[in-house]
């Protein structure tokens, strides 16, 4: 009996942490890039706040460790599903993230930090349903664009219909987010919707055609005067941020004085003359990465932008290793979005982007961003895991 008991033990360990099993298979190489990211953005956040967080020093730093371990919950939860549970209920997902963008355009929406973009839920706790928006939106984009009788075939093109739709699709997104206005997630959207469209395999004309189109789209709303007047001198302050330093100016000025200081190895943890005398503006969120310059250094830096390299790469593995094109296309859109929204906030701290609020992946404080990133990677785990051979 006991020999027996022995053997049944020995049998679920073997199904736990044995060869074939979840843990085996587990891409333990993209996980630990996201722990170690979040490592850091937690101790960055905790330097950029901890002189005057309301709470306590180590108030905003806890309340991050919770909104990551929430994020790590979720991460456990989706990565062990099937994911192509996501094909059938991709519409349900799309349609809560629209109720949730109207419910902030409407009296239930609450303006935090001058962004009109959240829906307080209590206990110091909001909600941000353009994040939300961003898995949705990958996922019924890749619904859309991928055809239902494909069998695996990555030479199958769109349908004509399945184009419109998704074009719709991503076009009501934008224009309920940019009505917040978020002119920062809007151009994520519109990026990984582009990038989706190509990976699906359109004729080339037809990108050109899309290229084009975008290009007079842009022209028009600035043309129109459809953006705010905050929005365009973010753009023209792109071009000489000197011309107006105590202005439009400013946050890129602090941000590169910022992000100089730190030279090769920063100035230590904790001991950023910017960082504490709150110089640069949203340091915990969209400007956390010049906290990793001043006290960090370009090491630090680099470690840090090295570490979403990873994330990165390994998404593109796990797309290249898909078996049907759904799966490929979210791949393929989680990637897009990932990679242009760390470009954006990278680049608006080195004075290469405009500035624009968009957090840094798996780094930046957040609740929304880290529940919305965390279930990104973990779409990416449970493809990888139905991928790979056992």
């Amino acid at each position: 009996m006991t020999e027996a008991i022995g053997v049944r033990r020995r049998s679920f360990a073997s199904r736990v942490v044995g060869r074939g099993s979840v843990v085996w298979r587990m891409d333990w190489l993209l996980f630990g890039a996201v722990v170690a990211l979040s490592a850091v953005g937690t101790l960055l956040v905790w330097s950029a706040t901890r002189t005057w967080s309301s709470i306590e020093p180590t108030g905003m730093a806890k309340k991050h460790v919770l909104n990551l371990l929430i994020g790590l919950a979720l991460y456990s939860a989706v990565a062990v599903t099937d994911y192509r549970w996501l094909r059938t209920y991709a519409p349900v997902l799309y349609g809560i993230a629209v109720v949730g963008l109207i419910l902030v355009i409407s009296p239930m929406g609450s303006t935090i930090n001058g962004h009109h973009s959240w829906i307080l839920l209590g206990g110091g706790f909001a909600l941000q349903p353009a994040e939300l928006m961003k898995p949705a939106l990958v996922v019924m984009l890749a619904r859309l664009l991928a055809p239902t009788s494909e069998k695996g075939k990555k030479k199958d093109r769109p349908r004509a219909s399945g184009l419109a739709l998704s074009v719709a699709a991503a076009g009501a997104a934008a224009a309920l987010v940019m009505l917040q206005p978020d002119l920062g997630t809007t151009m994520v959207l519109m990026a990984t919707t582009g990038a989706m469209i190509v990976f699906a395999g359109i004729r080339k004309r037809w990108v050109g055609a899309g290229v084009l189109l975008a290009a007079l789209a842009a022209m028009a709303v600035w043309s129109l005067g459809l953006l705010k007047p905050y929005q365009v001198a973010r753009f023209t302050a792109l071009i000489d941020p000197s011309s107006d330093p105590r202005g439009v100016g400013y946050n890129s000025t602090q941000a590169l004085v910022a992000i100089g200081s730190g030279e090769v190895f920063g100035k230590g943890l904790f001991h950023g003359g910017q960082t504490t005398g709150r110089f640069v503006p949203e340091q915990h969120t969209d400007f956390i990465f010049t906290v990793a310059g001043e006290e960090l250094g370009f090491v630090g830096s680099v470690t840090v932008v090295a570490l979403l390299g990873v994330v990165l790469l390994r998404g593109v593995r796990i797309a290249r290793m898909c078996g049907d094109r759904f799966s490929g296309l979210v791949s393929g859109g989680i990637i897009a979005w990932l990679a242009f929204q760390t470009l954006v906030n990278v680049g608006m701290t080195i004075g290469i982007m405009p500035i624009t609020g968009v957090p840094l992946p798996f780094v930046s404080y957040g609740g929304t961003a880290t529940f919305a990133n965390m279930t990104a990677v973990a779409i990416l785990q449970a493809i990888h895991l139905r991928s790979r051979p056992v």
